[in-house]
């Protein structure tokens, strides 16, 4: 164990970890507040689904070009998702959210259903490979996402305010369909990249069992952002250790881990909320 972790690739891939899980706890901490859980396993497939027109198109599934086609159409889905919301909430946001990725999770199986390599394909799209990323690619997401960290500093405000009582931000005049995009389309970024090198479902896991543990701790806000990265990075380091003591998937491994997690804290609070009321 401890000569593997001496490993470059291993390093490396326990630092890209560790990048993922600070931003996206921080953004799922929004995700969740605003009850559209789903949204980022729907930008992660509009990704994913730009990541397979890149390979059918024979651009490479690493370069430049692949990662701007699957940004685009993450910005599309964010497009979408930052206009599906009815005034009236008649029909909830989660449906269209839930339309929006079913639509490109189609489109990707159509598309792939005749290339050599579409189940492979599918595969890398939904585990990703973590402990194959680079050292070039560590440095691009160290930078996008703190880039993306600084611009969410700036408008943090609004963005809180937006995630914690949308009404109240609507009713103040704040044009709430723009700061929405602006939302998502950040989101987005973080999204296009980590899909990338983590596969959609980790990135969802991510997102949402971290700010779901933290809320079932604590509803302060400041406790559930500390909670919610601590998780991440702790379900992170668990899952990266399991997966080469085992010689798992890490993806899949680092899910598990943090699934473990939510379980522990919801069986801790159930008992101690039986016993402060006996």
């Amino acid at each position: 164990m401890f000569e593997l972790l001496q490993q470059p690739f291993v390093q490396i891939g326990i630092l890209v970890s560790l990048v993922l899980a600070g931003i996206h706890a921080y953004l799922g901490f929004h995700v969740v507040s605003r009850g559209v859980i789903f949204v980022d396993l729907s930008l992660a497939q509009a990704a994913a689904f730009g990541y397979v027109i890149a390979i059918f198109a024979g651009v490479g599934d690493h370069s430049m070009q692949s990662y701007f086609i699957s940004l685009a159409f993450t910005m599309v889905a964010a497009l979408l998702v930052a206009v599906s919301r009815t005034k009236d909430d008649r029909i909830p946001q989660e449906a269209f959210i839930g339309i929006i990725y079913a639509g490109f999770a189609a489109l990707a199986v159509l598309v792939l259903s005749h290339h050599a390599e579409g189940m492979e394909t599918i595969q890398e799209i939904s585990n990703g490979s973590i402990l194959t990323c680079t050292i070039p690619e560590l440095l691009t997401i160290a930078g996008l996402y703190s880039g993306v960290g600084i611009v969410h500093y700036i408008f943090r405000d609004k963005f809180f305010m937006i995630s914690e009582n949308r009404k109240q931000a609507a009713a103040s005049g704040m044009n709430v369909v723009l700061w929405d995009f602006l939302f998502y389309a950040t989101f987005g970024l973080v999204v296009t990249s980590s899909v990338h090198i983590a596969g959609v479902l980790l990135v969802f896991s991510l997102l949402v069992i971290p700010p779901v543990i933290a809320l079932l701790i604590t509803p302060s806000k400041g406790k559930r952002l500390a909670i919610g990265w601590t998780v991440a990075v702790v379900g992170a380091l668990a899952g990266i250790h399991s997966s080469l003591v085992f010689d798992l998937p890490t993806g899949p491994a680092i899910m598990i881990a943090l699934i473990i997690l939510l379980l522990l804290t919801a069986g801790v609070r159930m008992v101690t909320r039986k016993t402060s009321t006996s």
